[in-house]
């Protein structure tokens, strides 16, 4: 079965660190594109992150602040965010493909992991 299943979402402060994790099965992540997007509340999928081959992409938002990556062995993608804002709270998913299918909808995506920032 061809599946995305994203975990590590939870509770931080402002200016904390979360990793999300990814875990594809049914086809490897070292050959497809992949890609996070997240949704915040009463808004649209908003892309974050976007990992192919060696090339990476982020949302101006992001830069320096989240880094996307892959471990081939394990089959799994993950997002590391740092400096976390309020305005970063969303549920964040992982998509097999680049930023136009995932957003548009057109692409697997997991089931989505909650990431809320606040005091």
């Amino acid at each position: 079965e061809v599946q995305l299943v994203e975990s590590g979402g939870g509770l931080v402060q402002p200016g904390g660190s979360l990793r999300l994790s990814c875990a594809a099965s049914g086809f490897t992540v070292s050959v497809s594109a992949m890609t996070w997007a997240r949704q915040a509340p009463g808004k649209g999928l908003e892309w974050v992150s976007t990992i192919s081959g060696v090339t990476t992409a982020y949302a101006d938002s992001m830069k320096g602040r989240f880094t996307i990556s892959r471990d081939n062995a394990k089959n799994t993608v993950y997002l590391q965010m740092n400096s976390l804002k309020p305005e970063d709270t969303a549920v964040y998913y992982c998509g097999r493909g680049f930023r136009a299918a995932v957003v548009g909808g057109s692409a697997l995506r997991g089931q989505g992991t909650q990431v809320t920032v606040s005091s």
